[in-house]
C-alpha cells in the first residue's frame, strides 16, 4: 500500500471525542459480572477450525464506557479492554423469536471467524470475543473518528475536497480489494460500516452478514440495506463479488456529495426504482470527470461490466500518483482518446489545462 504524501490531514469540523481515563472505566460496570467466563466455543462450517484461545476474552479484563452506536440489535460501547481503548459490540437474542435468534448467532459466528483471520491496515482489527448466549460479544480496536457517514453529515452538501474524497476512496478500495483476496464478500458495504481514525485513514467493518464467495448461494432472505444494495441482490439473484463493487460506487457518491443516496424516497421504493427502473442517485455537476467516469461502471445494472477491485485501486492509484505532480489534477483532468493522463504516471486521456493568473 502507497504512502499518499500529497495527502494532508483534514480534521473532522470540532474536535474528537476526548479518550476517557482509565480511572473513569473502572468506576463503570465490568462485564465479567453478566460473562462470567470465556463461553462456548465458536465454530463455524466451512471454516478453518481456528485456536480459540488466541481471541476468547478475558471478561474480567473488560471495563465498559459510553454507548456511542445504535443497530438493530446491538448496542456499540466504547471501553477498555487489558488497558487498551476497544470498541465493543453487544449483540443480545430475543426469546420469544427463535428463528431471529439463531440468525443473530450465525451472523456473530461469522463476524467473529472471517475477522479471526484478516489483517490488513483498512480492516478493523479483532482484539477478542465472547459467546454467552444470550449475549454475544466482539472486542475490536477503537477508531476515535467514528463513522464515515457521521462525518458526512456534518459537512456541507457537496464540500468534501476532490483530493481528499480520492484519499478515502482508496482506503475503502484497498480494503476491499485485500478482502476478495481472501475469497469473502462483505455484502454490506456502506457509509456506516466504514470507520475513520484519527489521521482520517478508513478501515472496513461491521462483517455481520459477509460470507465466503463460495458460499453464498443466493441473496434470499437477506438482510443488507436497500439503498447501497445491487440489483442482483434486491432481486435475491445468485451473486458474486460485485455487489460490493455496486456499493463501493454508492459510497464514492456519498463522498462526493455529503448525501444520502435516494433520500427523497424510502428504503423500499429505492429498492423498486434501482431494480424496475435503473435508477441512481444523480451524479452533481461538480463531480469531477475522473470519479464519473468510474462510479458509472461500478454501477453498472450488469455485474460483468463492473470493474474488479484490484482494477479500481489501479485507477484511483494512478489518480493519487498525478494529484502528487499536480494538486489540480482531479478538478482539470478531461478523458479523451490518445492523449496523455495529466502526468507522467498512465494514459485514460489529455488533461484540461487550468488557467492561471
Amino acid at each position: 500500500m502507497k504512502k499518499l504524501n500529497w495527502f494532508k490531514q483534514i480534521s473532522n469540523n470540532g474536535k474528537l471525542e476526548r479518550r476517557l481515563s482509565l480511572g473513569e472505566y473502572k468506576r463503570a460496570v465490568s462485564w465479567s459480572k453478566y460473562l462470567v467466563s470465556s463461553g462456548g466455543a465458536i465454530k463455524s462450517n466451512g471454516f478453518e477450525q481456528e485456536d480459540e484461545s488466541e481471541w476468547s476474552a478475558d471478561m474480567s479484563q473488560l471495563f465498559i464506557g459510553n454507548k456511542f452506536a445504535t443497530g438493530r440489535h446491538s448496542r456499540v460501547y466504547r471501553g477498555v479492554y487489558k488497558q487498551q481503548d476497544v470498541a465493543i459490540k453487544l449483540v443480545s437474542q430475543p426469546e420469544e423469536d427463535r428463528e431471529l435468534a439463531l440468525m443473530l448467532e450465525n451472523q456473530f459466528t461469522s463476524e467473529v471467524v472471517l475477522l479471526f483471520r484478516l489483517q490488513h491496515p483498512n480492516i478493523i482489527t479483532l482484539i477478542a470475543a465472547c459467546k454467552k448466549p444470550p449475549v454475544f460479544c466482539i472486542i475490536t480496536e477503537y477508531l476515535a473518528g467514528g463513522s464515515l457517514r457521521a462525518y458526512l453529515h456534518q459537512q456541507e452538501p457537496y464540500s468534501v475536497p476532490p483530493n481528499l474524497v480520492l484519499k478515502l476512496a482508496l482506503d475503502i478500495a484497498w480494503g476491499m480489494q485485500y478482502l476478495h483476496s481472501q475469497g469473502i464478500l462483505h455484502r454490506d458495504l456502506k457509509s456506516e460500516n466504514l470507520l475513520l481514525g484519527e489521521d482520517m485513514s478508513v478501515k472496513v467493518a461491521d462483517f455481520g452478514i459477509s460470507c465466503l464467495e463460495s458460499q453464498c448461494g443466493s441473496a434470499k432472505g437477506f438482510t443488507g440495506t436497500y439503498r447501497w444494495m445491487a440489483p442482483e441482490m434486491i432481486r435475491e439473484k445468485k451473486h458474486t463479488k460485485k455487489i460490493d463493487v455496486y456499493s463501493f460506487a454508492i459510497v464514492l457518491w456519498e463522498l462526493l456529495t455529503a448525501l444520502t443516496p435516494f433520500d427523497d424516497m424510502t428504503p423500499e421504493q429505492a429498492a423498486f426504482a434501482v431494480c424496475q427502473k435503473n435508477a441512481r442517485p444523480p451524479l452533481p455537476d461538480s463531480c469531477p470527470m475522473a470519479f464519473r467516469q468510474l462510479i458509472r461502471r461500478c454501477w453498472s445494472s450488469k455485474p460483468e461490466k463492473r470493474p474488479g477491485f484490484d482494477e479500481i485501486v489501479r485507477i484511483l492509484e494512478r489518480y493519487a500518483a498525478c494529484v502528487e505532480e499536480n494538486p489540480d489534477f482531479l478538478t482539470t483532468f478531461e478523458p479523451g482518446n490518445g492523449g496523455s493522463f495529466g502526468c507522467d504516471r498512465g494514459c485514460f486521456g489529455p488533461r484540461k489545462t487550468a488557467s492561471r493568473d
